[in-house]
């Protein structure tokens, strides 16, 4: 099944799926961040003016990541990096972008990083699940040939659908978080370290099922980077419960 990427037209300009769905996802994130800071303590501008900051640099990392690891075409077809409307933003390199910022911001508002970090891991991690529909219109992020009866056709080759269990997970992150694990934190950083262990674990195996993923001497570069986030966020957690002790 093949959709249009291409939304609706305004004025002679595409409108695309791929950004709907990412706008429509950092919506949802902002809103559940701004009712979580609430409980927090937090006043409305710090959520609103950090998802601002957080959300226009985060597309930029997000870009900024995945033409590194494609250097070699980029430089070839350089009219091409800021072409983001057809997909290639890389989620880590958002999220990496997006810690940045927070501990920066943190700093400049006197707030607690980690305790920020815990309002908007939730967000994200639904954010990324709606986010991954934008993969399916652009018939991006798919995985290798299968047989399983869930799987979609590309190019006229049933393939896992990758995207489908990313969203699946992320989602499913989202619920327990939010619905579950947030009500009986036992310090700050535990929502987004927690996030970060699950979501680390998960995209591991999906990555490996991909047939589009970026590669840095000969490792898939996401399965990297999600081994670090998972051993970072389990010493984190370690750390804070022999603190709190």
């Amino acid at each position: 099944m093949q959709i249009n990427p291409v939304a609706f037209n305004i004025f002679g300009i595409d409108v695309m799926w791929y950004g709907i769905l990412i706008a429509t996802g950092a919506l949802l994130a902002i809103t559940i961040a701004n009712k979580l800071g609430k409980r927090e303590g937090f006043k409305d501008d710090i959520i609103y003016d950090y998802a601002m900051s957080a959300l226009l640099l985060g597309i930029i990392g997000a870009r900024a990541y995945y033409v590194i690891f494609n250097l070699d075409y980029y430089l070839q077809n350089p009219s091409e990096i800021i072409a983001i409307r057809n997909g290639g933003l890389a989620i880590y390199g958002g999220i990496i972008t997006g810690i940045v910022v927070g501990i920066f911001y943190s700093k400049i508002k006197g707030v607690k990083f980690f305790k920020l970090a815990d309002v908007i891991a939730p967000g994200l991690a639904l954010a990324q699940g709606i986010g991954r529909w934008g993969n399916f219109v652009n018939q991006e992020a798919h995985g290798a040939p299968t047989d399983v009866p869930w799987g979609i056709m590309i190019d006229g080759v049933k393939v896992h659908p990758t995207f489908l269990y990313e969203s699946i997970l992320d989602v499913g992150i989202f619920i327990f978080l939010y619905f579950f694990l947030y009500n009986k934190k036992k310090f700050d950083g535990q929502i987004f370290a927690t996030y970060g262990i699950i979501y680390g674990l998960g995209r591991f195996v999906i990555e490996g099922m991909r047939t589009d993923s970026l590669y840095f001497m000969g490792m898939r570069v996401s399965q990297i980077v999600s081994l670090l986030i998972v051993a970072t966020s389990i010493l984190f957690i370690v750390y804070s419960k022999r603190k709190a002790k």
